[in-house]
C-alpha cells in the first residue's frame, strides 16, 4: 500500500514539476532588465555550503548557520502563483526567475541587514519551506510568494537541509529537528532588532514542525512569546494532529494568532499519513468531521481556511497558498496583516461553515479578489 502510494506520488510530482529542472540556476546574472521586479531576501540556512556553480547550498547538513543576501529578479507579464525556471543558463531575466546577487552575510551583521532593509512599518516575514525542496526551489518559491502577495515586508527565508527527493522523507524530517535551534536564533534576532516591529512566521508542509517547535522552545525558555510575533501561518502543515495539540499546550495561551490552510484533498499529506502510522496530519483534516471541529474549538486564537474545494493551484493540492492566484493575493492583503477572511464579511458569525464564501463572490471591498471556489472558514475562540 505504501509503495503504491509512493509510486503514485512520483508520477504526480513528475507531472507537477515538484523541483526545478536544472542545476546552477542561482548563478547571478550581471545586468537585470529595467522592467523586472526585485525581491531582496535574507537567507538563513543550516544546509552545507557547496562550491558547485550556481547552487551555493546542498541538501546535506552544515556544521553552522550560514547567512546570505539573495536578490531575485522576477520577469514581467507572468501569471501569479507560477515560477518561470530558466530553460538554459544563464537565465533570461525577461523570461525567467534569476538572481542578480548572492552575497554572504556575517552572523554579527544581521542587525545591520535589518536596518538597511527595513520597510516603512518594519514588518518582517519569516518563511520556512517544506519537504522535498532543494535550495534553489526554496529561494525562488519564497520570492514568488513575496512578489505575488504584494506584501510590504522584509523577507527572511529559513532553509533547512532537504535533499529534494521523495524517498528521503525521513532524512528531511530529521533535518527539521537538526535545524530547530538555529530557527530559534533567527526568530530571536528579529525580535531583538529595533528595526523590526512585527513578525509573521510562515511554515509550509514539513516546515511547520520546526516553526511550532521553535515557538515552543522560545515560550519555555522565556516564559512568553514576544508580542512582536503577531501571526503564525501554517500552510498544509505536515504535523501529527495529536502532537500539534500538545505543542499548543506547551506554548501556552499567550501566543500569536495561528492561521492554518487545510485541504482534505491534499495528496502529499495522504502519503505522509501512511508513512506516519495512519495519524491524521493537521493540513489534511476533513473539517466536515465533527471530531476535528471539536478539537479546534478547544484551541483559542486559531483560524482554519479549508481549501478543499479550490480547483486552481498545484495538482497535489499541497501548495495552493502559493500557487493559487486568488489565495496568494489574499495571503498578502489580509493574512499577513493578521486579518481573517471573515473580517471582511460583516455578516459572518464565526461558526464553522457559516462563513463559507460562494464561488465567484467578491471577498469584501478591501481585497477585491474573487474566488473560483468556496473557502470555508472556521474561527475558534477570540484572538490574542
Amino acid at each position: 500500500m505504501i509503495l503504491r502510494a509512493i509510486l503514485l506520488m512520483l508520477v504526480a510530482c513528475g507531472l507537477a514539476a515538484c523541483a526545478s529542472p536544472a542545476r546552477g540556476v542561482l548563478a547571478p546574472v550581471a545586468a537585470p532588465s529595467p522592467d523586472t521586479a526585485k525581491v531582496d531576501i535574507l537567507v538563513a540556512t543550516t544546509r552545507a555550503p557547496t562550491t558547485q556553480n550556481g547552487v551555493f547550498f546542498s541538501g546535506e547538513r552544515g556544521s553552522d548557520l550560514s547567512l546570505a543576501n539573495v536578490v531575485v529578479s522576477i520577469p514581467p507579464n507572468r501569471q501569479p502563483g507560477t515560477i518561470q525556471w530558466p530553460r538554459r543558463l544563464p537565465g533570461d531575466p525577461e523570461r525567467s526567475f534569476v538572481t542578480t546577487a548572492v552575497n554572504p552575510v556575517e552572523i554579527g551583521d544581521i542587525r545591520t541587514w535589518y536596518r538597511s532593509h527595513a520597510v516603512s512599518d518594519r514588518r518582517v516575514l519569516i518563511f520556512v519551506h517544506g519537504f522535498n525542496t532543494r535550495f534553489e526551489d526554496s529561494v525562488f518559491r519564497f520570492a514568488q510568494i513575496v512578489h505575488d502577495s504584494r506584501a510590504e515586508v522584509t523577507p527572511v527565508l529559513f532553509s533547512w537541509p532537504s535533499r529534494g527527493a521523495l524517498l528521503d522523507y525521513n532524512y528531511d524530517r530529521e533535518s527539521t529537528n537538526f535545524s530547530r535551534s538555529e530557527l530559534v536564533y533567527v526568530i530571536q534576532q528579529a525580535v531583538k532588532s529595533p528595526d523590526v516591529s512585527e513578525i509573521t512566521i510562515v511554515g509550509h508542509s514539513m516546515g511547520s514542525w520546526p516553526v511550532m517547535e521553535a515557538l515552543r522552545d522560545i515560550s519555555m525558555q522565556n516564559k512568553r512569546i514576544s508580542p512582536k510575533i503577531t501571526d503564525v501561518i501554517l500552510a498544509s502543515p505536515d504535523l501529527d494532529i495529536d502532537v500539534f495539540r500538545k505543542q499548543l499546550t506547551d506554548i501556552g495561551q499567550e501566543r500569536p494568532h495561528i492561521s492554518i490552510f487545510v485541504s482534505a484533498n491534499d495528496r502529499a499529506l495522504r502519503l505522509s499519513r501512511l508513512i506516519s502510522g495512519q495519524v491524521t496530519r493537521v493540513g489534511g483534516v476533513d473539517l466536515t468531521d465533527v471530531a476535528y471541529k471539536a478539537q479546534l474549538e478547544k484551541a483559542t486564537g486559531i483560524t482554519v481556511y479549508d481549501l478543499t474545494q479550490l480547483r486552481d493551484g498545484d495538482s497535489l493540492n499541497h501548495t495552493q497558498f502559493a500557487t493559487s492566484p486568488e489565495v496568494v493575493r489574499l495571503f498578502g492583503e489580509r493574512l499577513l496583516r493578521g486579518q481573517s477572511l471573515s473580517d471582511a464579511d460583516p455578516n459572518a458569525s464565526g461558526n464553522f461553515g457559516a462563513t463559507a464564501i460562494e464561488a465567484g463572490q467578491t471577498i469584501g471591498t478591501v481585497t477585491g479578489a474573487a474566488l473560483s471556489a468556496p473557502i470555508r472558514i472556521f474561527e475558534s475562540a477570540v484572538r490574542r
